[in-house]
């Protein structure tokens, strides 16, 4: 089974890469590089043992993906290339619909035309927005609070319409948690351009000695310990997932949408603590205040997952910074 990976050399989607060749298939990478390191590939060769097959090129090329999917006997795309960092969206809101709606829109246009309709496409908790309770299940109502949470929120409703419109497709939505971690080779992790957006690679770097300290945006939210509460899941669980969900899609010929996340909730404060115990290295910090957006809590329900999928994360929090840490020590400057 020829599975393309859209963006398949970032962060969730080199770790699916691994993943889906461990479990038989052959993935073939489609990335423009434009937030991701060409270096991932030898990587991803040295770890698998086999070449890499990657076609350079943006997803909104309906063009070049129509004649990929065609060339390649394409039979499932999985759908990793958007742009993902909330305050960006904010500042720059066009530039988030037109990568992630436009180019969302141009893909399917592509698949369709090529008669490949099978998609998993990474979604995100963002479309919950700031919750009523924990935890967060499939059920609740969706709602956005930034650009980017909107922008998934519209993919979501456009997929369920073209179901509607034509049965021929079957759709994995997949809203993930909070991807963090590494491949335990450590040599493929999460390398963010220029200051990270997400906690536990920032946590890193203040470890590795890159960032002097961390910034924790407030301490008085209604938690244990008062900041904020978010459910981290490692990639390599998240990678998994994927792959349940294309054989789920194959097996029942039946669309679905299933949160990715491990149940548990861990706070900011709680992940500091882990990292300094997995590395042996102080993390210093100091409290600042709140970021508009932020939530207080938020971690899901996996019920449907793990009888749906047959899927449960592996993973808890110190794996998680072990993990990370083995990465970000042996790559303290990431990929350069």
């Amino acid at each position: 089974m020829n599975i393309l990976l859209t963006g398949g050399a970032g962060y969730i989607g080199s770790h699916t890469y691994l993943a889906l060749v461990h479990a038989g298939l052959v993935p073939i990478i489609l990335d423009d590089f434009s937030n991701s390191n060409p270096k991932v590939l030898e990587r991803l060769e040295r770890i698998s043992g086999k070449p890499v097959q990657c076609e350079r090129g943006s997803v909104a090329d309906l063009p070049l993906v129509q004649g990929l999917i065609q060339r390649l006997g394409i039979q499932a795309v999985i759908h990793f290339a958007a742009f993902k960092a909330v305050g960006e969206s904010v500042a720059q809101p066009l530039k988030y619909y037109d990568n992630n709606v436009g180019g969302m829109t141009r893909l399917l246009q592509a698949m369709d035309a090529a008669g490949c309709r099978t998609l998993v496409f990474s979604s995100s908790a963002t479309v919950y927005g700031d919750p009523a309770s924990v935890p967060i299940t499939e059920r609740f109502p969706r709602q956005h609070t930034n650009p980017y949470g909107h922008s998934k929120l519209v993919i979501e409703d456009m997929l369920t319409a073209l179901q509607v419109s034509d049965p021929r497709w079957k759709v994995a939505v997949l809203r993930y948690f909070n991807p963090v971690g590494a491949h335990p080779s450590g040599l493929i992790g999460e390398d963010p351009r220029g200051t990270p957006n997400n906690l536990m690679p920032f946590v890193a770097q203040v470890a590795v000695g890159r960032r002097p300290f961390l910034n924790i945006y407030g301490n008085d939210y209604p938690t244990p310990d008062g900041t904020g509460v978010r459910d981290y899941i490692h990639v390599q669980d998240l990678a998994a997932g994927h792959v349940a969900a294309l054989k789920t899609l194959a097996d029942k010929g039946q669309s679905f949408t299933v949160n990715l996340g491990t149940g548990v909730g861990c706070s900011v404060l709680d992940v500091v603590k882990a990292f300094e115990v997995a590395s042996g290295k102080p993390v210093p910090y100091q409290f600042a205040p709140r970021r508009d957006g932020d939530v207080a809590q938020c971690y899901a329900s996996t019920d449907l997952a793990n009888t749906l999928l047959g899927w449960k994360a592996q993973f808890g929090l110190a794996a998680m910074c072990a993990d990370t840490w083995h990465w970000q020590s042996a790559n303290p400057n990431g990929y350069e």
